[in-house]
Order: structure tokens, then C-alpha cells, then sequence
């Protein structure tokens, strides 16, 4: 394969950084130094004409690709006739509604349409407070649902939570199933589930005696790519129904797709009382979801929790064309076969090389996880971001995350074929050799 090193940043891109170094802030951004300028399918073009095959998929968004011609054109003529009216209904709006409900497991049966992720869990953690009568939210270490207040609060990822001053109450936190890195160092299946076990003790210590409701992505992608073990998330949605709890399953990054599924929660036929959605049901046009049972929504009076630009007519047609997309060129499926075949090429880089100590994940929504050596465990951080940076140099554009940072992104869009996954592995492996 003719792997050819570019100059990061070019020229151009190192201009534009620095006016953006003036008159953006900081916060914004982390990502590789690189002005994208445009992109299509699997593939980014930077304002200094470099080419990247794009495994960030613009952080899990672009499911159905990069300026698919059929989305573009949806969206093109949705503008043309009508872009937003506050939260009035359309024909846009009322049909995703519908096609949306029809997706979801029998008990999901009304979809509240908003914007961002952070906005569809902040309208569940509102509305579980409001139906239970309870404020106590069981939440996951390393978790990440958004980075406004009530999504923050139940996040159990310091990054998000750092130096903001006290939370919203009734965040209460446990370990996630983080197997690679066992806080109760057991092993699976030997433990027989153990976190789940212990949770009642957790919940028993921690507790006023107002939970109300537990909250859980099916994987926890901004942790690192952390795939609990099969089986675990329907062990906790047993937990939760004993006990009488709420469960809220956050599928934003996980959803339309992105796993082999149209939702996660299908490959343990789990049942949760909400679901949020977002990210990929735009492919990136601004858009999000909050599905549930109609006697937890009923709880709400009549435009209480309306949305300026939820579900308005733009978003709704680009999302109801990702579902047309999605459905005929058979992108779950492929993400199922693809996300097969790279995860075991990132075996074979992973027996070889002895920075990375896990490789993982389910479908499209892949990590690897880079450590000093295999026997400590020891986090890398600073070679991850080398490895980042020594990739987009060879035309790779990924990025790294983790609760230590040290987990490289492997999220191409649903899209992606063999040969782009084999030129990815042939980078991958050259600049590990390198570094």
C-alpha cells in the first residue's frame, strides 16, 4: 500500500489555527491539528488538500457517511420549503416520530424530538424525577451523558465534572464493568457479575432511601470504548425492575446503527422505560431523541418541556433520509461484519506490539487501549496522543479518549469497506513501529 507522510499541520491549517488560538477558546477543542475543509464517505480533505480516512467518524456522527448525496439533497430541499417553527408539528416531524417508534422495543412508544444529546438525557433525568417522585439517579463510573448540569451530575467522569462546584443532587455512583481494569479484581465469568451484585450495598450505603432510577450507556465510549461483558446489562435491568427502579439507557453514541444494531440494547433484548438518541440520527445535522413509555411522558402537562428547535423540519427530513439510507444499503449490517474483521486486525497489532493492552468494542465503536507495558497496566497517555498525531502524518484521522486518555478512537463511518479497513491497520502498524 503506497502510505505517503504529509506535513500537520500544512500551512494553511496552521493559519487558521492561529486565528482560532485568538478568537476561540481553548475549550473547544483537543483534536489533532488539522482544518478539515471538506469530506465524502469514509473520507476528510484538509485545507491544505491532505486526505485522511477519517476513523472518528466526526465523534460517531456521520453513521451513513460523509455528504451522502441523497442526505445532502433532503436537506437541501427541506430548506427550500420550511426550516424551523418552534414546536409546532410537521409532516418531517410527525413521520420520524412514527418511523422512530416503530424501531424501538414494544414498551417505547412515544419519541420526544430535541437536539443535542446532552439535551435528550437532560429531559429524561428531568422527566424520571418528576414520574418517580424520586431525585436519586444511579449512575456508572466513567460515565458520560453531556456536559450541561443534569447530564453532569449523574457522569461519573472527572473531566466532565472538575471544578464546576456541587452537582445537582442525587448522583449516586458505582464501577461499570470495566473487566480489563476490574476495580473489585475479579475476572469474567468466574465473578458471576459481581458489580451487579454489589450494587445494593453500594446503593445502601450511599442512598437518602429516594432512588428513583438508574442511568447506563450500553458501552461507555467516552471511558475508552468499555464493553461490558455480554449479559451485564441485562443483569442490571433485572437488578432495576426487583427493586422497582427506572431504567435509562443512554444509546447517543451507541444508536442508529453503530453496533451491528439499529440500538444496542437489541443484542440483549433489553427493555429500559427510556432511551436516548442522537449523534448518528442526523449523520451530522443536529439532531436527538428521547423515547419512552407514554405513562412516564404523561406525567409532563402540555408544552412543559417544549424544545425551540427540536425535531424541527430540517433535522426531521436529514434523520428520516439517514433511516432510508441506513435500512437499504444495509449499514448495520455491514458495521456488524466490518467492526468483526478490524477488531481482529487490531488483535494481530495488538499481539505484536506491547504498548496496547486491549483491544475492543462492538460493531463500529472500537478502542484501543495503550499502556506502557501489558503486565502494569500502566496508562499511556502521551503515547497515545503520538500515535494520534503520528497517524493523521500518514493520512489516519482518529483521536484518543479514555478516563486516563489513553485509548485510541477506532469509529469509521457504517460505510467503511475491507480495503479502507486494511489501509488503516497497514498506518496503524507502521506508526506503532515507529514509535
Amino acid at each position: 500500500m503506497n502510505i505517503v507522510k504529509r506535513q500537520v499541520p500544512g500551512p494553511r491549517s496552521v493559519e487558521l489555527l492561529a486565528k482560532s488560538a485568538r478568537f476561540e477558546p481553548p475549550c473547544m477543542s483537543d483534536q489533532v491539528p488539522v482544518v478539515w475543509d471538506h469530506a465524502e464517505d469514509v473520507w476528510i480533505y484538509d485545507v491544505d488538500g491532505n486526505k485522511y480516512l477519517d476513523f472518528t467518524s466526526g465523534v460517531l456522527v456521520t453513521n451513513v457517511g460523509h455528504s451522502h448525496p441523497r442526505h445532502v439533497d433532503a436537506i437541501r430541499r427541506q430548506a427550500g420549503r420550511l426550516m424551523n417553527c418552534y414546536s409546532f408539528p410537521t409532516p418531517e416531524r410527525v413521520e420520524l416520530s412514527e418511523r422512530l417508534v416503530g424501531k424501538l422495543p414494544q414498551n417505547l412508544d412515544r419519541v420526544f424530538l430535541l437536539t443535542t444529546g446532552a439535551e435528550a438525557t437532560e429531559a429524561a433525568i428531568r422527566i424520571v424525577k418528576r414520574y418517580a417522585g424520586k431525585h436519586e439517579i444511579l449512575a456508572f463510573f466513567g460515565a458520560f451523558h453531556g456536559r450541561t448540569y443534569g447530564p453532569m451530575s449523574v457522569a461519573g467522569n472527572a473531566n466532565t465534572r472538575r471544578k464546576f462546584g456541587p452537582a445537582v443532587p442525587g448522583g449516586i455512583f458505582a464501577p461499570f464493568a470495566y473487566c480489563y481494569r476490574c476495580v473489585y479484581d475479579k475476572t469474567y465469568p468466574d465473578c458471576e457479575f459481581h458489580c451487579v451484585k454489589a450494587l445494593d450495598r453500594i446503593v445502601e450505603s450511599a442512598s437518602s432511601g429516594d432512588l428513583g432510577a438508574v442511568i447506563t450507556e450500553p458501552y461507555q465510549g467516552g471511558a475508552g470504548f468499555i464493553n461490558p461483558p455480554q449479559g451485564w446489562l441485562k443483569e442490571l435491568e433485572k437488578w432495576a425492575v426487583d427493586r422497582g427502579l427506572l431504567l435509562i439507557v443512554d444509546e447517543v453514541q451507541s444508536s442508529f446503527g453503530r453496533t451491528g444494531k439499529f440500538l444496542a440494547i437489541e443484542w440483549e433484548d433489553v427493555h429500559p422505560q427510556m432511551v436516548c438518541i442522537g449523534k448518528g440520527i442526523g449523520s451530522g445535522m443536529p439532531a436527538s431523541a428521547l423515547a419512552g413509555e407514554s405513562r412516564i411522558f404523561d406525567c409532563m402537562k402540555p408544552g412543559e418541556m417544549s424544545s425551540t428547535t427540536g425535531g424541527n423540519p430540517l433535522a426531521s427530513a436529514a434523520a428520516l433520509t439517514v433511516m432510508d439510507i441506513l435500512e437499504e444499503q444495509k449499514l448495520p449490517d455491514n458495521a456488524r461484519a466490518m467492526g468483526a474483521y478490524l477488531l481482529h486486525r487490531l488483535g494481530e497489532l495488538q499481539l505484536k506490539f506491547e504498548c496496547i493492552g486491549d483491544a475492543r468494542g462492538m460493531g463500529l465503536a472500537l478502542g484501543m487501549e495503550i499502556v506502557e507495558n501489558k503486565k502494569t497496566k500502566k496508562p499511556a497517555a502521551s503515547t497515545a496522543q503520538s500515535i494520534i498525531l503520528g497517524a493523521a502524518r500518514y493520512g489516519l484521522m482518529t483521536g484518543r479518549v479514555g478516563f486516563y486518555g489513553n485509548v485510541i478512537r477506532v469509529a469509521p463511518p457504517l460505510t467503511i469497506r475491507e480495503q479502507e479497513c486494511d489501509l488503516a491497520i497497514a498506518i496503524l502498524d507502521k506508526v506503532f513501529s515507529e514509535i
